[in-house]
């Protein structure tokens, strides 16, 4: 993963988070991170990422997309939780 090359420190993985704020009252965030005791470490087509627990259970179900087509937004998060989403995609509630 070339970002990951750039941006990581040795050692350290992408993160995915919901904390609170956003429009919408929580919001997805995304980041290069150690891994912290209670973290799941979850694989997908070959990428190692980081889920805290409490994040876990907003994002259970999920799935992430990127878009870099000509009005591409970045990465998408398709959250079967979320009973409403911002306009942004980064927000929801």
């Amino acid at each position: 993963m070339g970002m990951q090359k750039e941006k990581a420190g040795p050692g350290q993985l992408l993160r995915i988070f919901v904390e609170a704020g956003g429009c919408s009252g929580f919001e997805y965030g995304m980041s290069f991170d150690d891994s912290n005791e209670g973290d799941t470490k979850l694989s997908h087509n070959g990428v190692l990422f980081l889920i805290d627990a409490t994040s876990l259970e907003y994002l259970d179900g999920s799935e992430i997309h990127f878009d870099d087509g000509l009005n591409g937004k970045g990465f998408e998060i398709r959250n079967p939780n979320a009973s409403s989403t911002c306009g942004c995609g980064r927000s929801f509630n």
